[in-house]
């Protein structure tokens, strides 16, 4: 269905990912890969899908010449446009991926976690047009500063259940869902929201999200008649990033990974200052994979942080890992100032105000514009009307 670098074992990307998870859900996940892999190889299953992203994710989405940008950085910048996708970011890719190996299962019932509420937003969407029963894990940190996602959740039919232990965000929505998923599994599907967790959610997710990079691989090679030098995207679990880079990964194009560098503190102690798991995280086993995680020396789970909620996870997708260890790609950082600059900057500039997510790797661009070359890419994966109270909150800090 898309590129793919893994080694003899086909749940793992080099040493990272696999399966690491209680044996009660070995069953439901085996199930999800049997299903998966049978389908992704339909033809019917993938015009329905094909179809669904056209008619009502509203697909292609632009590659967008940002002439304000560019000449502010003085290089040519193109912005791949995820902001216009129905619902407000990338995660409909998935969701409509998911939600139709769902239907195919036979299940009934879907949950999902979500962060930033994108992913929710997402879920709440197809649940309603294909007609699931909805429920959707979401940390009460992430509730209070999402409210807005949090409305429209519920305004589309989902269920929002408050998640009120450890550090009340994206990590442990994630390990709630995974409770429920185990006591549930005969008729639920648990529709992982990013490129992360046992296999097959990391390739599977990188698949679906795939569709990004293939536009816009061939979007840059019709505007310019060449590849872009560099592709800049921000990474939480990394979704929109594997989503952009997979297709180029071949190629001689530069990957930057722009993580949440936080407070911006200048600690290079791997504290949880930060949500970089890639460029200060250390091997080990998170959600069911082995991957570059942000832990104590006694192997304990730190509490990440980020304005921007969709970055704030202590962890990274197996598969950006391995890329990172092989060099192939880049990991960067931009702090909360940072972000707010490109938050506010695109804004200004281009008359688009992106995701706080998304923010982070046009503030990485406007501080180091060498860094890009002559002609680059930056994947804006959402819009940024949910942030707009976080971010007058902030400023009256």
């Amino acid at each position: 269905m898309s590129y793919q670098i893994c080694d003899a074992d086909k749940t793992k990307f080099g040493r990272y990912g696999g399966r690491f998870v209680p044996e009660i859900l070995m069953q439901p996940i085996l199930e999800v890969t049997e299903a998966y892999e049978r389908l992704s190889k339909s033809k019917e299953f993938r015009a329905n899908l094909e179809g669904l992203l056209k008619n009502f994710a509203g697909r292609p989405t632009p590659l967008y010449h940002a002439k304000n940008l560019s000449k502010e950085l003085g290089r040519k910048i193109y912005l791949k446009r995820e902001d216009l996708v129905h619902g407000g970011a990338h995660k409909l890719n998935n969701t409509l991926g998911q939600a139709l190996v769902a239907k195919q299962m036979g299940k009934t019932r879907l949950i999902a976690e979500t962060g930033a509420g994108q992913h929710g937003v997402a879920t709440a969407i197809v649940g309603a047009n294909l007609g699931f029963e909805t429920q959707v894990y979401m940390g009460e940190v992430d509730i209070e500063r999402q409210k807005m996602n949090v409305y429209r959740m519920e305004l589309l039919g989902a269920e929002v259940i408050p998640v009120r232990s450890g550090s009340r965000t994206l990590k442990d929505a994630i390990n709630e869902a995974f409770r429920d998923w185990a006591a549930s599994f005969e008729h639920t599907y648990y529709l992982f929201g990013t490129a992360a967790g046992p296999h097959p959610y990391p390739s599977m997710v990188r698949d679906f999200q795939s569709v990004i990079g293939l536009e816009a691989h061939k979007q840059i090679m019709e505007e310019e008649g060449r590849l872009p030098d560099c592709i800049a995207a921000c990474v939480g679990g990394g979704s929109n990033a594997m989503g952009i880079f997979a297709p180029f990964l071949k190629d001689n194009v530069r990957l930057i990974a722009v993580e949440a560098g936080g407070r911006g503190l200048g600690r290079t102690d791997k504290t949880a200052d930060n949500g970089a798991s890639l460029g200060c995280g250390t091997d080990g086993v998170l959600h069911g994979a082995l991957t570059k995680i942000l832990q104590d020396p006694f192997g304990q789970i730190l509490e990440s942080y980020s304005l921007a909620a969709g970055l704030d996870y202590p962890g990274v997708g197996p598969e950006l890992a391995f890329l990172k260890e092989t060099g192939r790609v880049l990991p960067k950082m931009a702090d909360d100032k940072t972000a707010l600059q490109g938050f506010r900057q695109l804004s200004r500039l281009e008359g688009i105000i992106p995701a706080l997510e998304s923010a982070h790797a046009v503030g990485y661009a406007l501080q180091e514009p060498e860094a890009l070359g002559e002609l680059a890419i930056i994947n804006i994966s959402g819009r940024g009307d949910k942030d707009l109270a976080t971010v007058m909150e902030y400023e009256t800090l």
